[in-house]
């Protein structure tokens, strides 16, 4: 079964904000680790970038709209844009997969209640096999919840839909 590496929203105007996103050195150490792992066993790697409105931290051609220089695409890297939460709604990241003959997506990325969300879920309604690594996605303090309760209540709701695991366990398999 063909993967691909999801990284999904990891953009520099996610490390300005405040409260900052939750574990943000740990999430893109982790991230990179996948990376380096992906790269090792051909699997393609694929940014999705969103497209914020004028004036919102990830504003589209602003420096926060640019993908975190800690883990920035490379050549045979894709990005996808996209302009709300899931990665597939209009946009050609459906196409993009079928032309690689991928059937597993392994994701990771910001923010775990609304992209990370939509997309695990939006991706296992066309069939696709998902893992979500665990300690590879991130969001933000709320009024009512912090980071890590959204984090971990995602991890618990999505394994209806996905494979939860840490990225170690993953890569050890």
């Amino acid at each position: 079964m063909k993967s691909a590496l999801l990284i999904i929203d990891v953009q520099n105007g996610m490390f300005t904000m405040n409260p900052p996103v939750h574990h943000g050195e740990q999430l893109l150490e982790n991230i990179n680790k996948m990376r380096d792992f992906a790269d090792k066993r051909n699997i393609p790697i694929i940014y999705v970038q969103h497209n914020g409105p004028a004036n919102s931290p990830l504003e589209f051609g602003s420096e926060g709209w640019s993908i975190h220089r800690d883990i920035s695409p490379r050549n045979q890297d894709t990005v996808i844009q996209k302009t709300t939460p899931d990665s597939f709604y209009k946009t050609n990241l459906k196409d993009h997969l079928e032309k690689l003959n991928v059937e597993h997506l392994i994701i990771t990325g910001i923010q775990t209640e609304a992209c990370v969300d939509s997309t695990c879920r939006s991706g296992f309604g066309l069939e696709y096999k998902i893992t979500l690594l665990t300690d590879a996605h991130s969001t933000f303090d709320k009024d009512y919840l912090s980071a890590m309760q959204i984090i971990q209540h995602h991890n618990e709701i999505l394994r209806w839909f996905a494979d939860t695991e840490t990225t170690f366990d993953f890569m050890s398999k």
